[in-house]
């Protein structure tokens, strides 16, 4: 008796997307399906390496296409490792994923394409046959299992799960195609799809029922194949197959294919992807790369194989000289992968240095999707941080071209001990910080370091070398060593400096317990004032950035720094000198909340700023009147 079961509710939005989305490339259903029908096969051949019996009734893994005209039906068969009932229900009925609710929340806000990409990056490439299709059926039986089970459903909301008959082992897919899908009924239509989309897979697809069943794939790894052999199609194709599961239709931004010979020898088929994963900066993500062995596949995501950092490539490894029947746990540990996987990392390090001389276009748009990831190899992999200084780039106040810290040492004004930057959440809060004025005015170069992971590997780096990482946040610039303009350094000593004393004093007493000093600036040249953090304290924006995601409070307080040559600064101290106090209090708060949201902080009483700057604003007016009537 068959069971009916509800689409969980995300599967139920999803499909009803994909059944009605406006795609012009239909035909790319077969290409997911033919996908998961080798992905089957590939983990049923691992499976036999353990327990041959799995396979010995039937040894040639392949994948079949047939169709029948009468009843308008397209079918496509694997003998691989099939499901049981549970299974059935994980894989057709549920999204499982950790990201559900994040791929939702981008379905609700893409239409057609845009839509069926975002399906894509999450790995539901089966329901891809909803496009063509107003009802699927499944029939399908595990290696090993005695029971067949049967799924069906058209997509409306709910499915069928019902016990089968059938001598075969593997998955049976049954399409009963709409009346729009009829070229999907024609030979030619098939092959041409197949040819497009599958060549590269490495198992047998044939088109038709019976032993004289004509091949009509490739049907060899497109790793092994000469790269003079493999058409850009081809390889985008591949592409496509190993990343998840999907119908993402971006193109990679770059590949690498070649061979390691030597005392072990191993194939690399791997890319950059054009579209930045979903789940880039989960911990829990492990990389897209599949090992292979002697065309065998064995497992993904080894550990090992690909560094953190490097998480977002995909594709094939392929040795020649690990066993054949090694386990998955034993490889996390296997000596084999973790040489495989140094080289690897250090060939495309190398590749990306050279990518940024060469082709800096490129560069520049793998830098904006994975230089964040990349970053953290300098917190982590320790053991190429040297190659990761030649490739990772920055912005600084130099201009709009990515630098590395070579360039920014070649740069350093004389009497310069530091290299200076500046943390911030994005590029234009960086630009526009006042804490840089003093910087400019001295034609010191500061970096922007606008990734979370800066705050983390600049303190374990230290230095570059043999300069400090000094961030402009913090006391103590020591702008004062550095040799800047000398005209400009000649003028500034010409000018006077007035004497602040008292109002730095009044400040103090005013703004209380809210700041940890008051202290005349050497950095700003064009603010009235700047918050910094103590020279002994915690950067600025990390102590943000960890208020913000723990829940933490402000780790210290804040030094105000006060530029004596600015106007506002300069009527002040007149105010304190002549004893007139009338404005000094809302002064004071008005300069902390100027300088707090200067710095991107919510100001702590809105409604105070908002009162004091209305005050400040009417005794404003008043006084322009006044002059306007005596004039």
């Amino acid at each position: 008796m068959s069971e009916k079961f509800e689409f969980q509710a995300e599967v139920g939005r999803l499909l009803d997307i994909v059944a009605n989305a406006l795609y012009s490339e239909k035909e790319i259903f077969l290409r997911e399906l033919i996908s998961n029908a080798s992905d089957a096969c590939d983990k049923l051949r691992y499976e036999a390496l353990q327990n041959e019996d799995l396979i010995k009734d039937d040894p040639d893994l392949n994948i079949r296409i047939y169709f029948d005209t009468d009843v308008r039906t397209l079918t496509v068969r694997d003998n691989g490792i099939g499901m049981d009932r549970a299974e059935l229900i994980e894989n057709l009925g549920t999204i499982a994923h950790s990201g559900t609710s994040k791929l939702m929340e981008h379905l609700k806000e893409s239409q057609g394409k845009d839509a069926v990409n975002l399906i894509g990056q999450f790995g539901v490439g089966f329901y891809s046959a909803f496009m063509v299709a107003d009802k699927v059926v499944v029939k399908t039986r595990k290696a090993g299992s005695a029971k067949a089970f049967e799924w069906g459903s058209d997509g409306r909301g709910s499915y069928e799960i019902d016990e089968s008959v059938w001598d075969g082992r593997g998955t049976e897919i049954t399409l009963h195609l709409k009346e729009d899908a009829g070229e999907f009924l024609l030979e030619e239509r098939i092959k041409h799809t197949v040819k497009k989309y599958s060549d590269h897979i490495s198992f047998p697809i044939l088109l038709g029922e019976g032993d004289e069943a004509p091949q009509v794939n490739s049907g060899s790894a497109i790793w092994m194949r000469p790269k003079s052999d493999i058409t850009e199609q081809q390889y985008t194709e591949f592409y496509h197959h190993v990343s998840t599961g999907g119908m993402a239709m971006d193109e990679p931004l770059y590949q690498w294919h070649w061979k390691a010979e030597g005392m072990f020898e191993y194939t690399n088929l791997l890319y950059i992807p054009g579209m930045k994963p979903f789940d880039l900066y989960d911990p829990k993500r492990a990389h897209g790369v599949k090992l292979y062995v002697k065309r065998v596949y064995i497992t993904d995501g080894v550990e090992g194989l690909i560094p953190p950092f490097l998480r977002f490539i995909k594709g094939v490894v392929d040795s020649e000289d690990l066993p054949l029947n090694i386990s998955r746990e034993v490889l996390q540990h296997n000596p084999l992968v973790a040489k495989m996987g140094s080289a690897i990392t250090k060939r495309i390090l190398g590749d990306l240095k050279n990518m940024a001389l060469d082709n800096p276009e490129l560069f520049k748009d793998v830098w904006a999707q994975y230089g964040a990831v990349i970053k953290e190899g300098l917190y982590d992999a320790h053991q190429y941080r040297d190659q990761l200084n030649e490739v990772v780039r920055y912005h600084s106040t130099r201009g709009d071209d990515l630098i590395t810290l070579q360039d920014y040492i070649d740069g350093m004004k004389d009497g310069q001990e530091h290299i200076y930057y500046i943390s911030a959440p994005d590029l234009d809060t960086a630009k526009n910080s006042p804490q840089l004025e003093g910087f400019k005015a001295k034609g010191v170069e500061v970096l922007f370091m606008t990734d979370t992971i800066d705050e983390f590997w600049i303190p374990m780096a230290h230095s570059f070398m043999e300069k400090e990482f000094k961030s402009v946040t913090r006391g103590g610039s020591e702008l004062s060593k550095i040799k800047g303009d000398a005209k400009k350094e000649k003028k500034k000593k010409k000018e006077k400096t007035a004497d602040i004393s008292g109002l730095l004093s009044k400040l103090k007493e005013i703004l209380g317990d809210q700041i940890k000093d008051v202290q005349i600036s050497e950095r700003l040249t064009e603010s009235p004032v700047c918050l910094v953090a103590d020279e002994s304290g915690a950067d600025m924006h990390i102590e943000r950035v960890l208020k913000k995601s723990q829940g933490y409070e402000e780790l210290t307080k804040r030094i105000l720094e006060v530029n004596d040559h600015h106007p506002v600064i300069l009527k002040l101290q007149d105010m304190i000198a002549n004893d007139d106090k009338s404005a000094i209090d809302d002064a004071a708060w008005l300069l902390l909340d100027q300088a707090r949201i200067i710095e991107g902080e919510p100001l702590p009483d809105p409604a105070s700023f908002a009162r004091r700057m209305a005050r400040m604003m009417e005794k404003g007016l008043l006084t322009a009147l006044s002059e306007a009537d005596i004039g």
